[in-house]
């Protein structure tokens, strides 16, 4: 009878879910990448982010809890090309064992001092990594390569999960290829004189390449120096010189210099664009994916008119 029930036991635990089973701990840096690892993990990961909705990474100051985090983490994902420049220290301190993983490896960095020039903006800001542009997730393209790089690093640290990870990346690799068809497809009628956009910082490197949008900023890619008079000025003269229709607000920065900018040119607020950050779950982009289109649908509002 004894027996009985040790076999019994040994299959019931054999069919119990992966969420019963210990879940791979990992920490993403912020809620961007934490999306992603959800999506590709699924019911096999246990995930924490530092930088949460809302929050802002380029200056985000690392708690005790965060620490602790780390220190717990098998896997910390990070962004990489000098997003987080925060994180070196916070890892060191806490005594962290967790595997590095570079969400951003095998993405060719745009750079922003090449950009700012063709763009007007004057302005860029050293991210400890030359003076590459780390927000690559703005282009989808780019997002399939983090996602990638997420599921390799999960099997390697999880082997019985692999079939999980692939199945869960395909799936979600899929509706990235679906909405990244959908936002060219957005992009594309968008009259060509119309696709010229003010936003606060830059940002949107990538998805102007990808989708053949202009976009000028009176900050540089970092969000930690603000723009100077000189900066705004240009950009005032660029907006009238240009007749550019309207300025864009952004979730992660102060809107009073946007708002001043449309005062005086009379460019309209076209309404706010997610950078660098979700929103919570009643927000307006919960995920990446919702972020993105919440993005062309208000660039398509402001400037198909």
């Amino acid at each position: 009878m004894f027996r009985v029930v040790l076999i019994l036991a040994a299959g019931l635990a054999a069919m119990l879910p992966a969420h019963a089973q210990e879940r791979v701990r990992v920490v993403a840096s912020f809620s961007i990448l934490g999306d992603f690892v959800r999506n590709v993990g699924g019911d096999r990961v246990d995930i924490a982010t530092l930088v949460g909705p809302g929050g802002d990474v380029h200056v985000y100051t690392p708690s005790p809890i965060d620490a602790k985090k780390v220190a717990d983490a098998r896997l910390l994902v990070v962004n990489g090309l000098g997003l987080e420049g925060w994180l070196p220290r916070l890892v060191q301190s806490s005594g962290s064992k967790a595997t590095v993983v570079t969400a951003t490896k095998g993405i060719t960095p745009r750079d922003a001092d090449e950009d700012d020039a063709h763009a007007g903006g004057g302005h860029a800001h050293d991210h400890g990594d030359g003076h590459a542009d780390p927000h690559a997730w703005q282009s989808v393209a780019n997002a399939k390569t983090y996602v990638g790089n997420i599921r390799d690093a999960l099997i390697a640290a999880d082997p019985a999960g692999e079939a999980t990870y692939r199945a869960n990346a395909g799936a979600y690799l899929a509706k990235l290829d679906a909405l990244d068809r959908d936002v060219r497809e957005a992009a594309a009628k968008i009259p060509e004189s119309k696709r010229k956009v003010i936003s606060t910082h830059d940002a949107f490197g990538y998805f102007a390449a990808a989708y053949r949008i202009v976009f000028i900023a009176p900050q540089g890619v970092s969000t930690e120096s603000e723009a100077s008079a000189r900066d705004v000025a240009k950009i005032i003269t660029q907006i009238r010189k240009d007749k550019v229709p309207a300025v864009f607000l952004e979730n992660v920065t102060d809107p009073r210099l946007m708002q001043r900018i449309s005062a005086e040119t009379g460019a309209k607020i076209g309404g706010t664009l997610y950078s660098d950050s979700l929103t919570p779950e009643n927000g307006d982009a919960p995920t990446y994916i919702d972020m993105v289109r919440h993005n062309i649908r208000t660039l398509t509002g402001a400037l198909s008119g």
